[in-house]
């Protein structure tokens, strides 16, 4: 009895902290989105990035869903928040939570399985793919605007936000794959 009292307060901790991670995700999503409106360069819209609109109601969810990970523990192999996830993990975890969609296997399935697209063309909800191991497609992360994108690195070991153009990524970048229309 006392066993499943303490499984039933871990219950509803983890859920109770998942909760104050999606508002939390919320609110950085609202500023994100509103920091995020700037007007490009004359002549600098090319076909392609004309051909997807600048967001889906799909790729938004994911993005809020990923933002409400932050912090989360790394764990080598790990599918679910209250064990910890690693890189692919999280993309699976994120995208059947998020929008029901089942994207599972290695970072290098996952780059397989998605429809490529080009690096200007990324818009919210679409995954980037990293050599970071002399391997490719080692890494996967979600893209969240604005040349940022959460991932669940091994270093540091937790879920975070990093830049594409930061030195180590920008040297490592390289795919990028959407699920969505």
């Amino acid at each position: 009895m006392h066993g499943a009292s303490r499984k039933s307060r871990n219950a509803q901790f983890i859920l109770c902290t998942m909760r104050v991670h999606l508002f939390i995700a919320c609110a950085v999503s609202l500023l994100l989105a509103a920091c995020a409106s700037k007007s490009p360069a004359p002549g600098a819209v090319s076909q392609r990035l004309s051909e997807r609109p600048a967001s889906s109601p799909k790729g938004n969810d994911v993005v809020i869903f990923a933002l409400g990970l932050i912090d989360t523990a790394y764990r080598f192999g790990g599918k679910n928040p209250s064990a910890g996830l690693d890189c692919s993990g999280m993309v699976s975890f994120i995208y059947g939570q998020a929008v029901g969609l089942r994207v599972s296997g290695s970072a290098a399935d996952i780059a397989r399985r998605g429809r490529p697209i080009e690096r200007t063309a990324l818009r919210p909800g679409d995954l980037v793919f990293f050599n970071t191991r002399n391997a490719p497609f080692s890494h996967v992360g979600v893209y969240i605007g604005d040349d940022r994108f959460v991932h669940a690195p091994s270093s540091n070991g937790r879920v975070r936000i990093d830049q594409l153009d930061a030195r180590y990524f920008a040297q490592r970048f390289e795919t990028a794959r959407t699920y969505f229309d």
